[in-house]
């Protein structure tokens, strides 16, 4: 371990990995300092969506994730009668060209993600150092980290201290975040708060109840039945009014649990089981200085819509090109500023969605139920009500061209990735592109849209420049995005999310001109008390 960095990562789960990949692959030296000295060891979250397959892609892991995966092609809701509430589609790839929904083993996830930092000579991992204490100096961040030993409750100090320093520091330290206690940051609770049972299994057999993905909300006892990536069954019970966690935290209750749907020892090996307090909180502040938050010590949110980690994942992403840009000169510190206000507000919706669907799922009061099911039922037999699809969450204020307060346009959201024709193949179509912004033009070479200075400020931030031809655009996907969005010019961020758009050479030019001034002079930044 040196004394000095560029980054410090506090925290190793997969936020606190991707955030020293990300860093990592730009060039920086990072240390990562992780309390325990081994990788957790068992399941925890078991569903990513298209977005984060999108990132995995960009750091190059696609390959190497078929193994530990499965797409989940549905995801049902019954009632206690086995009538069907809810049924969601997700066969068809999401925007981002990816399985909408994908299932997985946190643990091989982990190792990947450790294989691929460790990989990178700019990273040092230091797994078993805790860091008991740090303060920002103003141009350092402080750290006091020792040496620990041990697992568990067993973990000790071995007396052995050193003090590490860095330009900036990410607490991806977890709900009980040291970084985010240093921050002294405000913390929304939306007083959601229910426990659940959580229990893993094995199936003896791998076709035990494969491909089911299902929300029993049944009020005696409303039931999660998932995949746990391949070969594994997650099971999921609320505790009722009146349950300690001390009663149902024990083999013998999980097991009379599965029994009641037809399961036995002689079926599944039962892996690990836990209960698990779901909460709705958020930090109001996700940097003070230069300590800056990520993943759930920046957040907390119930799983029913399968966003923690990510959201976590989201948080790393954005972070890190913000980052870069600070740490290459190329904007201004308080751009950070903007990256609390963009990623609360899409945390917020990503919360606020967990919560509703949480409201529906965690009903044990029959007639509650009952009224329940005959709204969800006749939604479900009425062809006029359409899809139960929220609309795709959008950026909160911030280096984008959104106005506060207005209808989500464009700008601010999640630019489309589809198959595309590429030097006479086939792929993806940022399997060609660089990690950087890009100007995509229908039908043009955006570079013949631009003046030259402001194609030379897109090439200091290692811009890439694609014209969308109906030979490249196989799928007809992006002129299709391009029309119903009502331009020809796209710029789009690092992180996959569109800055603005255009439909002139001066409007292309005014909007790589906005950039530069976004960049070095955000036109959001809060001013939060501390306290």
């Amino acid at each position: 371990m040196r004394s000095d960095y560029d980054v410090a990562v506090v925290g190793y789960g997969p936020v606190g990995q991707m955030a020293a990949i990300l860093l990592g692959r730009m060039g920086y030296e990072v240390v990562v300092l992780e309390r325990w000295p081994e990788l957790y060891p068992r399941p925890r979250a078991v569903h990513y969506d298209d977005e984060i397959a999108r990132i995995f892609q960009r750091i190059g892991i696609s390959g190497r994730l078929a193994p530990i995966t499965e797409p989940a092609t549905t995801y049902e809701w019954k009632n206690a009668a086995g009538q069907t509430l809810l049924l969601l589609d997700r066969s068809e790839p999401g925007r981002s060209g990816w399985p909408a929904a994908t299932m997985f083993t946190q643990p091989q996830l982990e190792q990947l993600l450790d294989e691929t930092a460790k990989a990178l000579g700019s990273v040092d991992v230091q797994q078993g150092w805790e860091v008991s204490d740090l303060h920002d100096a103003g141009d350092r961040v402080h750290l006091t980290v020792r040496r620990g030993a041990g697992g568990g409750r067993d973990w000790a100090p071995t007396g052995e201290q050193r003090t590490v320093t860095a330009a900036w520091a990410i607490g991806c330290d977890g709900a009980n975040s040291l970084v985010r206690e240093r921050m002294g940051t405000p913390v929304e609770d939306l007083g959601f708060v229910f426990d659940w049972l959580i229990a893993d299994t094995v199936p003896r057999d791998p076709g035990l109840l494969a491909g089911v993905n299902l929300q029993r909300c049944d009020p005696a006892r409303p039931t999660t039945l998932v995949s746990g990536g391949p070969g594994r069954r997650r099971w999921e019970w609320m505790l009722l009014p009146g349950e300690t966690r001390r009663e149902v935290e024990n083999a013998e209750f999980v097991w009379r649990m599965l029994e009641q749907s037809g399961v036995g020892e002689a079926d599944v090996e039962l892996e690990r089981f836990i209960v698990y307090t779901f909460r709705a909180r958020w930090a109001e502040r996700w940097r003070a200085g230069r300590l800056l938050l990520a993943g759930d010590a920046a957040h907390l949110m119930p799983p029913f819509a399968g966003q923690g980690m990510c959201s976590g994942i989201r948080d790393a992403f954005t972070l890190a090109w913000h980052l870069d840009l600070v740490l290459k000169g190329q904007a201004h510190e308080s751009t950070l500023d903007a990256y609390t206000t963009e990623r609360r507000g899409h945390l917020q919706h990503a919360i606020a969605m967990s919560v509703e669907l949480g409201k529906v799922i965690c009903i044990s009061d029959p007639a509650e139920a009952a009224a329940r099911d005959a709204i969800l039922l006749a939604a479900a037999a009425d062809p006029a009500t359409g899809s139960i699809e929220p609309p795709a969450p959008s950026l909160g204020p911030g280096v984008h061209d959104g106005a506060p307060g207005e209808e989500p346009g464009a700008a601010g959201s999640l630019f489309p990735q589809a198959s595309a024709r590429v030097g006479g193949r086939s792929c993806l179509l940022e399997e060609t592109l660089g990690d950087g912004f890009t100007l995509y033009a229908l039908d043009a070479d955006p570079r013949g849209l631009l003046s030259a200075t402001a194609a030379a400020y897109l090439e200091t931030l290692g811009a890439s420049f694609l014209a969308v031809t109906d030979e490249l655009d196989e799928t007809g996907a992006y002129r299709a995005w391009f029309e119903s969005s009502d331009c020809t010019v796209a710029l789009v961020r690092p992180d996959f999310y569109v800055f603005g758009t255009a439909s002139s050479p001066e409007q292309t030019d005014e909007l790589v001109c906005r950039l530069e001034s976004a960049l070095q002079k955000p036109a959001i930044r809060e001013e939060i008390p501390t306290g």
